[in-house]
């Protein structure tokens, strides 16, 4: 397997404390699987690192490979995305692992059965709402499945127009994130970093410990964080300069690669 190429911004892994704002969920008593940990922790984006390498109609499906090789990890996983809260925990589920995630770009954070929120959820929907009194309209139909179970932050379609988004968002002290998917309306202080931070405290690991794969800039905040960090190859600018390395193959085939090259190096 070719060796992943070195990225252009490599980073030093930055110490994390817990964020701010942060509360927890309802705790159920089930008990978890942790993960063995014979490999270092893995923290994994979806969209454009667990999907299809190729085109079509089938491109932005989860990659089975992708699947076997997250549930076949001898170590934790965790699954870091930009999607609604629902999706990460499903998919979890789909794969056979424990459900450990950060979801809508660190809003909501799941592992050992706790629940953790941040962020402004209302502040994010007064965004929306005055977004479509301005005329415009979020992109995703009467039924808007992308919003319908998304809890602290609001996401609109790419074919939307992105300034009065960006100025409307700002009017409210929030910001827009470009997944390479959609424009995600969020709170200044929330990322997916924030999110490994809080996933760590709950599974009592260092946030430093873990390998990151990504492909977009909602994960370049990951990357500063995690002790190792790889953007697949169509991955975009920033964070193929936010990654320590920058793997040859795009998509899944870019995350079977690096998880290769740490199989080789770590375990």
């Amino acid at each position: 397997m070719p060796k992943a190429n070195g990225g252009p911004g490599q980073r030093p892994a930055s110490e994390g404390n817990r964020g701010e704002g942060w509360s927890d969920g309802d705790h159920a008593d089930a008990q978890t699987d942790g993960g063995r940990m014979d490999a270092p922790p893995l923290v994994v984006d979806v969209d454009g690192t667990l999907t299809r390498p190729d085109a079509g109609a089938r491109a932005r499906s989860v990659d089975p490979r992708a699947m076997d090789a997250l549930y076949e990890w001898p170590g934790t996983v965790v699954v870091a995305t930009g999607k609604a809260f629902p999706y990460p925990v499903g998919l979890c589920g789909f794969v056979g692992i424990p459900e450990t995630v950060v979801a809508e770009n660190g809003g909501v954070v799941l592992a050992e059965e706790t629940v953790r929120y941040a962020g402004d959820p209302e502040a994010a929907r007064a965004v929306a709402a005055d977004y479509e009194d301005a005329g415009y309209d979020l992109g995703w139909g009467p039924a808007d499945t992308v919003n319908r179970w998304r809890e602290t932050e609001v996401a609109v379609s790419h074919d939307a127009p992105e300034e009065p988004l960006r100025e409307i968002a700002a009017e409210h002290g929030m910001t827009v994130v470009d997944t390479g998917y959609a424009y995600h309306v969020v709170s200044p202080d929330v990322d997916k970093a924030a999110g490994l931070r809080e996933v760590a405290d709950l599974l009592g690991l260092d946030p430093r410990s873990f390998v990151a794969v990504g492909d977009s800039e909602n994960d370049a905040p990951t990357f500063g964080v995690a002790g190792r960090s790889f953007a697949v190859a169509n991955a975009d600018e920033t964070a193929r300069n936010a990654a320590d390395e920058v793997t040859e193959g795009v998509h899944a085939d870019g995350l079977l690669e690096a998880l290769e090259l740490v199989r080789q190096e770590d375990i």
